[in-house]
């Protein structure tokens, strides 16, 4: 029996290498296998790109809502600016040919539904005009018809949403977008620009314009969209494309671009001219046709592209997570209140 005491104690200390070799390989073994998952590479074509078109065809059948309100003094072409944007004739023309349109005695709310098909692609366009807006002489609280019209539909889409048995597709009404017309004064922002830019711009995606900017020089156009940016700086005024919402470096960079040329120096026009033998859109006067597409005459292209081309699902997406979420919950803490 004395014997074997020998060989248990030389049996102790080389059991303890081996340990120690599993714990370290226990410990290497997350390390080679955590990239895994990751860096996962494929031995073959799997397909997972084909969601793409499965989406493509999906929103081509159903289309899409885009609402937009264009908000300004009569007489800035806020319908002509509309149709200029959807090469159609989209916007209400409210007095008929020859007949003078008179001015409402307080703000009214329109709204005009198109259905816009391009290359199969169907969208349900509504435009929102204000008329009345700022023609008064007495402009206090002209901007509650309007906050209150994008509330109502705020609430609409809410009621819909909270329902036990649901629609499967929630009609959208929400304002997506206002486009705000500054008149090109040359000079500054009114107490009433700063007003209502300063009330919408917390509950709606705004962006404003310089409407008719062909009656103002380029010195004057420079000149005068440094004070505007100045004077949204100074009463925190934030429009569209926000600078807390840039998430990607990629669209804070495009962004920071579009920032820089906000407000807009836009011309409106939706008759055509033929120029160099080419049919465009354009403003015909004594010294040559101002066209309306071309970036050298006027920056409406950039607020073409902001709306439709680059930026129209940023809005809806804005609109619906950031705007009717801060009235969503509103609502229902005063619902949930005591």
């Amino acid at each position: 029996g004395s014997s074997l005491e020998p060989e248990e104690r030389s049996m102790e200390p080389p059991a303890a290498p081996p340990e120690e070799e599993e714990e370290e390989e226990e410990e290497e073994m997350p390390l080679t296998a955590a990239p895994g998952p990751a860096g996962c590479q494929l031995f073959g074509y799997v397909g997972i790109e084909a969601v793409l078109d499965q989406m493509k065809v999906k929103t081509m059948k159903m289309g899409f809502e885009f609402n937009i309100m264009v908000v300004g003094q009569s007489g800035l072409g806020k319908s002509t600016m509309v149709n200029t944007l959807f090469k159609s004739k989209v916007s209400r023309k409210a007095s008929q040919p020859g007949q003078e349109e008179r001015i409402p005695k307080t703000v009214q709310l329109h709204s005009v539904t198109h259905v816009i098909e391009e290359k199969g692609v169907k969208m349900k366009l509504t435009v929102t005009d204000t008329p009345g807006f700022g023609d008064q002489i007495n402009n206090e609280n002209c901007w509650d018809p309007i906050i209150k019209y994008i509330n109502e539909q705020y609430e609409r889409y809410l009621r819909e949403e909270i329902l036990i048995t649901r629609k499967r597709n929630i009609p959208d009404t929400r304002v997506h977008g206002c486009i705000y017309f500054i008149p090109p004064t040359g000079h500054w922002l009114r107490p009433l620009d700063l007003e209502f830019m300063r009330r919408l711009s917390k509950i709606v995606n705004m962006v404003p314009v310089i409407a008719k900017a062909d009656s103002l020089t380029l010195e004057e156009q420079a000149e005068f969209k440094q004070r505007i940016q100045k004077d949204l700086k100074t009463h925190a005024i934030s429009v569209y494309p926000q600078e807390d919402f840039d998430q990607d470096p990629d669209d804070r960079a495009l962004n920071d671009r579009i920032r820089e040329k906000i407000p807009f120096a836009v011309v409106g026009a939706d008759q055509e001219h033929q120029v160099n033998g080419k049919r465009v859109l354009g403003r015909k006067t004594k010294w040559g046709i101002i066209e309306v597409e071309n970036p050298a005459h006027c920056e409406f292209p950039l607020l073409r592209d902001l709306l439709i081309r680059s930026h129209l699902q940023d809005l809806k997406d804005i609109t619906h997570n950031v705007h009717y979420e801060s009235y969503r919950v509103r609502r229902l803490n005063e619902s949930n209140g005591p």
